[in-house]
């Protein structure tokens, strides 16, 4: 043979199995290039002089890596498609007289050839596109400067190294499932179905129960914190039992439907049901699959949307003014000079404070337990038991609330940012003061948590009240000036405003904190960009798998059951009735996942609302209106892609 026959043989092989192949090497060029893209935004050396760059890079870093894992999965996944559709074939040359080894060698040379033409052309598109991409994430993010395009060498070579891992890992495993079959088996390899599988009760039990403890979790959940730390988990349970379900309780459905005689007895209805029972097994993983693919999708780019419209939200959350200071004080002298620091600083820029506030107030996190706070209440404490204590005087709050409230010396005024105590009374250790007014909300704005931790305002009558409070939970006490105001001026002023107070502030040995809006906002949208940006190439590159998946598992069904439903159109049954049992099997099953991932979704909204709470987006109708938008357009794709993949399963079984 000459030197070049498994190369030729390799070549024409792809070209004859095009039907499966192109969509796999689409899916490779789609992931190397989404790869590429990604790796070489972290690792662009422009980025890291941007304001907000080092975020972006950090998002980017990480979205990569899930990109690496995803590809690993869901490439070993279609790669077994691919060598079932190939036994038979396989066989064939087995039989004709070409020995395994040389088998081998065909596969080898098609692994090589499928490798080089998808990361050549991943690569190119992904240089190609790089341009655009950056143009996009410039707009997005709004950075002040440009960044510089630049072919990344070792986003290539990370990339090669990755994807060639992968098609070695697919090679031996193909060489593997040659090297054990005998040319039997291989001929009969693409025709294998299953035996009629009996429903497995313990496996749906199991499935109910993961997914009841699930949905259970995350629609209960209050906690902010909470929701972040229960969320892997309550998605490891609900993908468990979206497996579990979909294998065991579709069997369930499939008898359930047989059992119907004027459902079951109808020509269409009878060939799709009682032909999916036999492939029951296989069909359902991948159809389990497309649900959690969907959900992902679903969950990725509606959040995501969400907290990049929601930025400016976020920003006047974490920033209620334009700039605002917290400083130790330990008398009216350093309050005084810091007032003075801050009109110096704001006379040499020419400019005002407007809606200024300013208050003394003191601060501490402690244990609760009903109405009683402290060191130590209860065992196996959740973030449900902590509490921010805030204080401030009732001299300060009439002063800025424009009100003439009096407090005996036990008595306080209480407002509930979030948490609960239900009682007229609150203890501190052994101090107990009684609640003479519960405020519906507190008029003054700070940086608190209220939707993170459980936070309670304390208006007290004086700061021997306060070190009353202290000492009752076996703290220190202490005082903070807080100062918040705006700036009728644009950000770069706002900018020099906030860095030469800063440096004041520092200079005349203060310890504190300052913050400004202004310094802020490139890191929100920075964060926030670039999470949108990754949760859509994320999103697209889930989408991407779902599609391939549907149309392979349509291929899939198309190939097993052509002989049959051929049989059919001998015996009598027009094109019609053969399209129209199609379409009854894939309204039966396909749109299963569909439904299914609608349901995630809607048990999971109350988890990620609360988890968006802690990036600071308190909008819930902004993230209803971006879940169902992107309920709906999903929605039209996926219906899109089945119309498209029934033609494809039609043209095979004719």
């Amino acid at each position: 043979m000459s030197k070049f026959f498994y190369v030729k043989l390799a070549f024409s092989n792809i070209k004859k199995n095009a039907r499966i192949y192109v969509p796999y090497m689409l899916t490779c060029m789609g992931t190397i290039m989404m790869y590429y893209i990604i790796r070489g935004l972290a690792l662009n050396q422009s980025m890291r002089d941007i304001r907000g760059g080092n975020e972006v890079q950090m998002i980017m870093g990480f979205g990569s890596w899930i990109i690496g894992i995803f590809a690993v999965i869901f490439l070993f996944y279609t790669n077994s498609f691919l060598i079932k559709r190939r036994k038979k074939e396989f066989g064939l040359y087995n039989i004709l007289g070409m020995e395994k080894r040389h088998l081998g060698r065909v596969v080898f040379w098609e692994s090589v050839d499928t490798f080089l033409i998808s990361m050549a052309a991943g690569v190119g598109f992904g240089v190609l596109f790089s341009e655009l991409v950056y143009l996009c994430v410039e707009r997005a993010l709004e950075f002040e400067m440009s960044l510089k395009f630049e072919i990344v060498p070792r986003a290539i070579a990370e990339a090669a190294i990755l994807f060639g891992i992968i098609f070695v890992i697919n090679l031996l495993n193909t060489l593997r499932q040659i090297h054990l079959a005998n040319p039997v088996e291989l001929l009969k390899g693409g025709n294998v179905g299953e035996k009629e599988p009996k429903t497995r009760w313990i496996l749906t039990s199991v499935g109910f129960l993961f997914l009841g403890v699930g949905y259970y979790m995350a629609a209960t959940v209050e906690n902010p914190i909470d929701a972040m730390l229960f969320f892997f988990l309550a998605v490891i349970l609900v993908v468990i039992a979206t497996y579990c379900l979909f294998t065991a309780g579709s069997i369930a459905i499939l008898k359930f439907m047989r059992k119907r005689k004027n459902f079951y007895y109808k020509r269409n209805h009878f060939i799709s049901v009682s032909g999916m029972m036999y492939r029951m097994k296989q069909n359902a993983a991948g159809l389990a699959s497309i649900c959690v693919l969907s959900t992902g999708v679903l969950i990725l780019i509606s959040t995501t949307v969400c907290m990049y419209l929601g930025t400016e939200d976020a920003i006047r959350v974490r920033y209620p003014r334009n700039i605002y200071f917290d400083m130790h004080v330990s008398s009216k002298e350093v309050m005084e000079n810091v007032q003075e620091i801050k009109e110096k600083v704001l006379a040499a820029h020419g400019v005002k404070s407007v809606d200024e506030v300013a208050y003394e107030r003191s601060y501490y996190t402690v244990n609760q337990s009903g109405n009683r706070f402290g060191e130590d209440y209860g065992n196996d404490k959740t973030t449900k038991d902590y509490a921010n204590i805030e204080c401030i005087t009732l001299q300060d709050y009439n002063r800025l609330a424009g009100k003439d409230v009096s407090l005996a010396e036990d008595e306080v005024l209480l407002c509930v940012v979030s948490g609960e105590v239900e009682e007229n009374t609150m203890y501190f250790g052994d101090t107990e003061f009684r609640i003479k007014e519960k405020l519906e909300e507190f008029p003054l704005p700070t940086d608190n948590l209220g939707n993170v931790v459980n936070t309670y305002w304390l208006i007290l009558p004086d700061k021997d009240s306060a070190k009353r409070v202290a000492e009752g939970i076996s703290l220190k006490s202490f005082w903070k000036y807080y100062c918040a105001f705006d700036i009728n001026a644009g950000e770069d002023v706002q900018l020099q405003v906030y860095e030469d107070l800063l440096a004041e502030l520092q200079a005349s040995g203060m310890e504190g904190s300052v913050r400004s809006a202004a310094e802020g906002r490139s890191s929100f949208f920075a964060l926030n960009g670039g999470v949108l940006f990754l949760g859509i190439f994320l999103g697209f590159l889930f989408m991407m798998a779902t599609v391939l998946i549907i149309y392979y598992k349509q291929i899939s069904e198309g190939y097993d059951d052509r002989e049959r439903y051929q049989i059919m159109r001998k015996v009598g049954m027009s094109r019609k009735e053969v399209k129209s049992s199609i379409r009854s099997q894939v309204l039966t099953v396909f749109y299963l996942p569909l439904i299914a991932a609608g349901v995630h979704i809607f048990f999971a909204f109350n988890m990620i609302r609360r988890m968006l709470f802690v990036f600071g987006l308190y909008n819930v109708r902004l993230f209803a209106v971006c879940t169902v938008t992107t309920m709906l357009l999903f929605g039209l794709l996926y219906c899109l892609v089945y119309g498209r993949t029934a033609k494809t399963y039609y043209k095979i079984i004719s």
